[in-house]
């Protein structure tokens, strides 16, 4: 028989309470990526169902997941034409041309995933798949979530760092919020928040099935204080890689999965970037006090205007404010040339930020009560305004 992959033997609950998952030997790689993902969703099994696709899968399982090479096409495409009333099947595809690919796009099978497939692949196609047919109803849920954009007036101004403080404070007034990290060349939120091997937004991309269904809080890491990230890519990545149409499935997924996202976007305008700010209901505009960063945040709200966007509250947040910035730049001097005041200043103290990024915590934790934090606090109410906590809390297969 088979052998049965799950860690029950470690303490969990026992295997007959536990959702099965089916796979063919080597479909997903070898023992270690089965224990991994037997540590990555407690709640399932997974379950050795020998070296071929059976002719009879075990009733009891929820998901199957086979392997296809060149050879296997024909068979497997048979196989799925009378797949009616068996579980929904992944296909893990090795050397398959371009045409066996769209044949098997047009079966039945419930996902198509590219060998050597990646853990995170894996872990979104099970989960959306598992979701959808455990509650139905969860994929229709309203999209109250809030999405707020972090558009910088250039670059330095530490808006990620900012953002990644405002996320840790909004965590303990929202129940789910998510920092989504697409600076998809220069963005360093994991390294900031010292989640490792966070699950990232090309990883998301290279998935099959619809943006709109993955169940990114199950899947998402996250940090101790309740923020869960979603990464920017390893590699320095063409900016040309995101498409605007593939910013709506992602929004609709992190507004249902996420009472609060902060997403932080690039230095530059695209098509896409441009999409992803039409999708936000608030946008953080972040700025320093500087003669240059001033002419910067101009050509910003001149843009903002120019597509549209300017009806959208956007708060304009001048940071990392210190004496000597003063008195060179006076504030008031600053918001005229503007054109407007500033709506939060948030003053400078490097060395308690430093301490916090080097260590991937919030700044209570290294000193609680300072000016800087309540500065970020009062920020944090023009997204939610303390004690406001959100509903219900989501669970998923994760936990």
């Amino acid at each position: 028989m088979p052998p049965k992959w799950s860690n029950a033997e470690r303490g969990g609950i026992s295997d007959e309470s536990k959702t099965r998952v089916g796979f063919v030997e080597g479909a997903v790689g070898g023992p270690e990526m089965v224990f991994s993902l037997a540590t990555l969703f407690p709640k399932l099994q997974f379950v050795n169902v020998g070296p071929v696709w059976p002719e009879r899968p075990d009733p009891e399982l929820s998901v199957l997941i086979v392997s296809a090479g060149a050879s296997d096409v024909e068979a497997h495409l048979t196989r799925l034409r009378t797949h009616k009333d068996g579980p929904p099947v992944i296909v893990v595809l090795r050397d398959v041309d371009a045409d066996a690919r769209k044949q098997l796009g047009q079966s039945r099978a419930a996902d198509l995933l590219t060998a050597p497939v990646s853990e995170a692949a894996l872990a979104l196609s099970v989960e959306r798949l598992l979701s959808q047919a455990a509650a139905p109803a969860a994929a229709a849920r309203a999209a109250d979530g809030k999405v707020v954009g972090l558009l910088k007036a250039g670059g330095g101004v530490g808006a990620t760092v900012l953002g990644i403080q405002l996320a840790h404070i909004l965590a303990a007034r929202a129940d789910g919020v998510c920092f989504a990290d697409l600076d998809v060349q220069f963005g360093q939120a994991a390294l900031k928040l010292d989640i490792e091997d966070a699950m990232t937004v090309t990883d998301i991309l290279s998935g099959a099935g619809a943006l709109g269904e993955l169940a990114l809080s199950t899947v998402l890491k996250g940090h101790r204080s309740g923020v869960k990230l979603l990464g920017a890519p390893r590699d320095l990545t063409p900016l040309e890689a995101i498409m605007p149409q593939d910013l709506d499935g992602l929004m609709k997924s992190l507004r249902r999965e996420f009472a609060v996202t902060l997403v932080d976007l690039p230095g530059v305008w695209t098509a896409w970037t441009n999409h992803a700010l039409h999708l936000c209901d608030q946008i953080l505009l972040i700025t320093n006090l500087s003669v240059p960063h001033v002419h910067l945040v101009k050509r910003q709200l001149s843009m903002l205007a120019s597509q549209g966007l300017d009806v959208l509250p956007t708060t304009l947040v001048c940071n990392r404010v210190n004496d000597d910035q003063r008195a060179v730049v006076s504030q008031k001097s600053a918001e005229k040339a503007i054109g407007r005041d500033f709506d939060i200043v948030i003053p400078d103290d490097r060395k308690l930020m430093y301490a916090a990024v080097a260590q991937g915590c919030a700044l209570s934790a290294i000193r609680a009560g300072t000016k800087l934090e309540k500065a970020i606090e009062t920020l944090a109410e023009t997204i939610i305004p303390a004690p406001v906590v959100a509903g219900s809390q989501r669970r998923g297969l994760w936990s």
